[in-house]
């Protein structure tokens, strides 16, 4: 287009308003739902303190900040390859502890008086507990994390974020649920009383867990998913998950009711192995995620988008946080956080190459995630290069960096 078309500067305008209106969206809408989910949890909170009163729902709550403490540490550990934006991971927790407990709550007692009309006034607490509890349960935690893979994909990038989002999510639903059980219990018989004591080994210390080794399955089915051609095989992935985790959850419901000798076969038995082989899998996608960094930084150096003297510190956590708290030490907390970002941009960039090499991204969407994330890089190198220390070890001219591009693959 020539300079002198009037349609220049017109459509430099409208794009640059585009670009604003996406802007502000993609700021205003997360903030938006943070916002009604803790209104949401403003309202469990008064649900709870209605049935159980201000002083023991207060107890239940610092109760429970103990379990749900370890699960969060766990989860953030998990996450350290690629950590999920921040915003995110509240909202999936606040999502748990509000909105999958107020559905719960609202279907668990619709549940209850459908029961009531047809069978009667019996005791249903076994169907209520054992089926439909995990049906409705897992449903309600499962719908923020199918929401979330929906509609920003582009932060999925295997099992262990499929993983995390429903760990978070379940994390969440468990800690309103322990400020509710605990502080019955201690409405009833006192910080002393051994029903205090027995549900706090029980749900803090035994199994802590459990409703985010529930809701994983459902997380690890989504891993599967977003690997899957299809969008048969995707949803085949989602529903078979959400089946396992109602299934697992219904097993650890049961086991409630077959005493003492039953629920210690149950726990040992079946929870103890299936918490393991989680956890191994998770180790193993772990390493494989650091051999896809290690397999694709000589190729990213190749394209100028990071520098020879910073692959080795890139190719381990161990590398990577020395580097932060060298970064941290020498010239603050502002420049190592450029310095995370720019480790984060790095890790989803050699993801997405990895993607794209096995054909699972289109080349429209691989180029404009790559866009993204390349212009993110260089942001993050920007924001560290005002701090020389930062940036000490990558011995490589910025303006070369921002504007050498790739070459293409042959």
């Amino acid at each position: 287009m020539s300079s002198h078309d009037p349609a220049g500067p017109v459509a430099d305008v409208s794009r640059a308003r585009r670009l604003q209106s996406r802007k502000h969206h993609a700021v205003g809408w997360p903030i938006a739902g943070l916002i009604l989910l803790g209104m949401i949890g403003l309202i469990m909170l008064g649900i709870t303190t209605s049935r159980v009163g201000a002083g023991p729902a207060v107890f239940g709550a610092v109760a429970a900040l103990l379990p749900v403490g370890v699960v969060v540490a766990a989860t953030v550990w998990i996450d350290r390859w690629e950590p999920e934006p921040p915003m995110l991971m509240v909202g999936a927790f606040l999502w748990g502890a509000g909105g999958a407990t107020a559905c719960s709550l609202l279907l668990n007692n619709t549940s209850q008086s459908v029961a009531n009309l047809v069978m009667g006034q019996t005791d249903h607490r076994f169907f209520l507990t054992a089926v439909m509890g995990p049906v409705v349960e897992e449903f309600a935690k499962a719908v923020f994390v199918a929401g979330l893979w929906m509609r920003r994909r582009a932060e999925f990038n295997g099992l262990v974020d499929g993983i995390v989002y429903a760990s978070l999510t379940a994390a969440g639903f468990a800690f309103t649920e322990n400020i509710l059980y605990f502080g019955k219990a201690f409405a009833d018989g006192g910080v002393t009383g051994g029903a205090v004591v027995a549900l706090f080994v029980l749900r803090g210390v035994l199994a802590p867990f459990s409703h985010p080794l529930f809701t994983s399955m459902f997380g690890i089915a989504v891993g599967f998913a977003w690997g899957a051609r299809t969008r048969l095989q995707q949803v085949g992935w989602l529903f078979g998950g959400y089946l396992v985790a109602v299934l697992l959850h219904a097993v650890w419901n049961s086991a409630t009711f077959l005493g003492g000798t039953g629920f210690i076969n149950v726990y040992f038995l079946i929870m103890v192995p299936v918490f393991l082989g989680t956890f191994a899998l998770i180790i193993w996608q772990r390493k494989r995620e650091q051999r896809i960094v290690i397999e694709q930084l000589p190729k990213l150096e190749r394209a100028g988008l990071i520098a020879r003297s910073e692959m080795d510190l890139l190719a381990s956590l161990t590398g990577r946080q020395g580097w932060l708290s060298k970064v941290k030490k020498r010239a603050g907390a502002q420049a190592a956080k450029s310095v995370r970002d720019y480790q984060i941009a790095v890790t989803e960039l050699a993801f997405l190459q990895h993607r794209s090499e096995a054909g699972r991204t289109t080349s429209a969407a691989r180029r404009a995630r790559r866009d993204k994330l390349i212009a993110d890089l260089k942001q993050a190198r920007r924001s560290a290069a005002g701090r020389q220390e930062a940036i000490q070890t990558a011995k490589i001219n910025i303006d070369v960096l921002t504007s050498r591009v790739p070459k293409p693959r042959e």
